[in-house]
This record gives structure tokens, sequence and C-alpha cells, in this order.
């Protein structure tokens, strides 16, 4: 006989560039999630949960508990969206602790080993490449309908919108776990690409909307939010048939403030649409770029009634609070950076203590200091070390009065000064990918994660011949033969290198412009080479006796007279011997 199940089951929903306003349970008047405003009549509500202002830092906050930066991971693009390698995650935790782990939409912390999400704790992984789908890493020609994405590393085409494929593959995770015949729980990371841009959604959603006189990218950005609003329908009602849902945590969330739900003027105060009367968007140190929402449903937990929660709270204390929810073992040397607020979920706050967090928007290739950062604690807000606000009197954020409080910018610069010293220990490592292993055979690298100024980090990049380049950090594992090809473009445009795209115009969807290159370069370390680019040649490759360890890879197609030069958009390494 199967022993009952005890441990719960979870499942992590997190959606890409909606903002706390982008919701009708916080107050926007136009949007439609009639089904996610149930949830939240029914869940622990964090009203003060504070994230990355993008992308992948908030996801490596996540899945860690610790600072992004100190992760690696500050940055969307150019080497510093990789999760380093030795930080655990998430999914490792479950899984040692009896879970299995699936993951389904974005991961966005890296595309080749060691950083993708089945070499990261994931039994089963279900994902697009890059930040976005039509992203560099992304299957090439994928546009949100009757895509291409990759299972655990394979490609697998699919029939249908985005989002709907993401939720239909995830209830068929869960509902092989509830079938298991070993009774194990289940960890299901659910990480939508919508409704992050291009704004790609069935017809009848965005024009639902425009009905409504909501005009322009907007119409569909909403579109995309009700579309994910009706899949979360069909996820609660999954789970109610499967008989799972009172034993089964079910967190909904969003990863940054709102890319498209409000425009912004000068001073980055809402001049149309709708932000729940914050300052900010997406990006930005104001609260509208990091303030997000996060609903909790757990029946068998007590979570099934409204419960707001005002305190401070940050991605960082996700990890550290299901561990304790979950009741999971962890070893003696784990440690985070953010703490469990189980205590705060079930209303025992009276011996809560005050605390500062720091998030903060780099996007460059070496961290600033005070770049668009907020210190932030229950009352004040610190803006990049020298706005101050009080965020209980003036939400909006419209009074600096930080020549009133010297006092208080003092006291929240000096706690950001010891956040800077813990999350800038390693800023001067880079995150290798690791080549020639039987974990990636062949490892398809980008320029979306080259080091350096520019990158080419979308297929409309690509197709204008965007002039970029820059180094990839590479681990080479053992001495031996590796080979590299050099491509403008991916393997399954197979074009050859020189050549266009036929058609009246380009965008990230259509069209390729020609290129007269002529020469073809690879430096490795200190090895370098250069071949001649043949005749409709659609690779380059160069092969190197390399001995083991970390290293530099830089590459160059240049024409004649070496005016226009590129870095090679695509480079194809394996182990030879």
């Amino acid at each position: 006989m199967v022993a009952e199940q005890t441990t719960p089951n979870l499942v992590f929903v997190i959606t890409d560039d909606q903002g706390y306003g982008d919701l009708g349970c916080t107050g926007n008047p136009t949007i439609n999630t009639p089904n996610l405003d149930a949830l939240a009549n029914e869940s622990v509500q964090l009203q003060n949960l504070h994230v990355g202002p993008t992308c992948s830092p908030t996801r490596a906050g996540i899945m860690t508990g610790h600072y992004c930066n100190s992760t690696g991971v500050w940055h969307t693009i150019g080497g510093r969206s990789l999760l380093r390698s030795d930080e655990v995650t998430m999914a490792d935790i479950f899984r040692r602790n009896g879970y299995k782990t699936g993951m389904f939409g974005k991961w966005h912390l890296g595309d080749n080993y060691p950083f993708r999400p089945h070499d990261r704790g994931f039994d089963e992984a279900l994902y697009h490449g890059g930040g976005g789908i039509s992203q560099t890493p992304d299957y090439w020609g994928n546009d949100y309908f009757d895509d291409t994405y990759f299972r655990n590393g394979s490609e697998q085409p699919f029939d249908g919108y985005c989002t709907d494929v993401w939720f239909q593959e995830a209830m068929a995770f869960i509902e092989r776990q509830a079938d298991d015949a070993q009774n194990r729980p289940f960890f299901c990371y659910l990480s939508t690409n919508a409704p992050h841009g291009p704004f790609r959604v069935p017809d009848a959603y965005g024009e639902a909307y425009r009905r409504k006189g909501v005009e322009g990218e907007r119409a569909n950005f909403w579109g995309m939010v009700t579309n994910i609003d009706d899949n979360m329908a069909r996820l609660r009602h999954h789970l109610r048939v499967l008989g799972i849902e009172e034993n089964t945590i079910l967190i909904f969330m969003t990863d940054n403030g709102s890319a498209m739900g409000c425009d912004l003027d000068r001073q980055q105060f809402v001049r149309a649409g709708y932000n729940a009367g914050m300052r900010g968007k997406k990006g930005s140190p104001y609260e509208g770029g990091h303030r997000v929402p996060l609903f909790m449903h757990w029946p068998g937990g007590g979570f099934s009634e409204k419960h707001e929660v005002h305190e401070l709270t940050a991605n960082i204390d996700l990890l550290p609070t299901l561990i304790d929810l979950c009741d999971l073992e962890v070893s003696a040397s784990a440690s985070f950076h953010g703490k469990s607020i189980t205590p705060l979920l079930k209303g025992e706050t009276e011996t809560w203590e005050e605390r500062v967090i720091v998030t903060d928007s780099q996007r460059v290739e070496n961290p600033i200091k005070w770049k668009d950062s907020a210190t932030m604690s229950q009352r004040w807000r610190l803006i990049n070390g020298t706005e101050l606000y009080d965020i209980q009197e003036d939400p909006g954020q419209r009074n600096d009065i930080a020549d009133e409080h010297p006092e208080v910018v003092a006291e929240l610069r000096e706690h950001y000064e010891a956040w800077w010293k813990l999350v800038s220990e390693r800023f001067d490592e880079d995150c290798p990918i690791v080549i020639g292993t039987q974990n990636e055979p062949v490892a398809c690298i980008t320029t979306h994660d080259w080091h350096g100024e520019a990158q080419a980090w979308n297929h409309g990049m690509i197709r204008r011949g965007m002039e970029c380049n820059g180094y990839w950090a590479i681990e080479v594992p053992e001495d031996g033969e590796y080979s590299f090809e050099l491509r403008r473009w991916p393997l399954a445009e197979d074009r050859a290198i020189t050549d266009g795209i036929p058609g009246e115009h380009i965008d990230l969807y259509n069209g390729g412009k020609a290129l007269a290159l002529k020469t073809a370069q690879i430096r490795i370390g200190e090895q370098t080479a250069t071949q001649e680019i043949p005749a409709d040649a659609k690779g380059v490759t160069f092969t190197f006796h390399l001995t083991a360890g970390q290293t530099r890879m830089h590459t160059e197609f240049a024409d004649e007279t070496g005016e226009l030069a590129i870095g090679a958009y695509y480079v194809y390494a394996k182990r030879v011997i």
C-alpha cells in the first residue's frame, strides 16, 4: 500500500514584464483578469515584494536566495545573465529532497552547459532560448505560434500559441506526477515569456482591448495577460480534477515592473496607462520598476483566504521560505541573503525585525556603484544613493526629502556599502561556457552571450547584419582537439555566410541583408587563425589543440577593406579528439 503524500507539491508561476498594475485586483480599470483576481482573494498576498527591475536578475534571486549581483547575473545579455555554475538552485534543493522537478517556458539564466535548466536541477525542462522568443539563442524563425522549443536541450516542434503550450505541457507534467505510483511530490516551475515583447497574441485577445479604445501595442500586451489569466483558470481546474489542490502550494508572481502597461514622462511619472500610482516601470529604480504582486494559495497549509502582507520582502526570501514550508533539508553550509517569511504568511508579525533590502539595475559589463539602485526599509527608499522618499507618506515618490533627513540618508548609504561589499566579491570573474562535453556535445554559442559593448541579441539584428563584436568566456574541460564552425546564419537557416534573405523589408521575422565578407578569423587564448571564406560557404571551421582551463574566444568576419567587421553570430563548438 502506497503511503499518503504529506509533503506539499509546488506550482510556481511567474510571468514576464507584467507589472503590479497589470491586474484587475490591483485597481487597473481596463484589464480583464477575473481568474487571477479570484486567486488573489483566496491567497496570501505579498503587497510589498521587491525583485530585480529586469528579467534575469529577478530569476537569479528566486532560484538561489542570493542577491543576483553575487551570482554573476546583473544583465540580460552579454555573458552577464549566466548563473554561476557553483550556485545551488531551488530545483537542486527540491530534487535532492525527493521531488520530481520540471520547468516550462522562460529560463534566461544560460543556454549552454552548465547553465541550462536541466543542468541546474530540473528533471524535465521545456524552454525557449535567450530572454524571449525570437531572441538570438532561440530557435530560428520562432514567432510565438507553432514554434520549436528545446526539451532538455533537444529541438521539438509544437502547435499553438506559446503561453498555451507552456501551460499545456506543465499540466501534462503535473498529471504524470499525480499518477506516479511512487507518490513523489513535485515542483513545477511555469515561467511564461508573455507578456514580454514582441507583443504577439491570438487576434481575439488584442481585439478585445482595441474595442475598449486601448491603442497601439498596449492592446496586445494586456491581451497577453488575459490569455495568461485564461490559462490560470485551466491550471487551477486541472489541480482540482486531479485531487491535489489541497496539498499544492500555488504561487503566482511577476518578474519586474510593467513593460507596456503605462507611459512615463521624463521624470518617470505615469502620463498614460495604469501603474497603481507608482513611479517608474521596468528597469527603473523607482517603485514601479521592482515592486510586484505575489499570491500564494495553499488550502492544506491554511492559505486559502485573502491575507495581505505589507512588510518589506524580496525575491531572495522565496527560496528560504519554501524550504521552511516544505520542510526541506539543506546542507549545513547553505546560506541565503534572504530569510524565511513564513511568520508573515501566517500573520505572526509581532517579532518581525526591521530590515534593509537593496535592488538595482546594472545592465553593463562591469557593475557601477549606486547605478539605478533602491536601498529600501519599511518606511524609506533611497534612490541612487541621493534621493530619499518616505514611501508610506509619498507612495508616488514625488517629494525628495533627502535634505530634510541627512541621518536617514547616511544610515541607508551605510547599508548599501555593506551590500556592495557582499555582492561584489566576484565581479571580476566570468561565467565560462564549458565546451566539448557529453552534456552538450555540440555547443551553439551565440552573440547573445559574448562580452562587449553590443550584442546582436535578437533575430532582427542578425537579419540586419548588425556590426558588433566581443569575446566569449569558455572553459576547456580536457586537453584535446576542438573544432569551431563560425557562421553568420544558424544551422536552421542553412544559408551562405554572405547571402541575404529575399524580402521587401527586414524586420524580426523577414528578410536579411547580404554582407560582402571575405575572411574569417578566430582567436582562442594565444592562438589565432585566419581563412578566406569560400564562395557559398555556410560556415568556416577551425581546429585547435587546446589545454584544459578557462580562456577567451573571439571571432571576426571581415570584408576586403576591413571597414566591415562583425563577430560570428553563431559558433558551433565540439571536441574532435
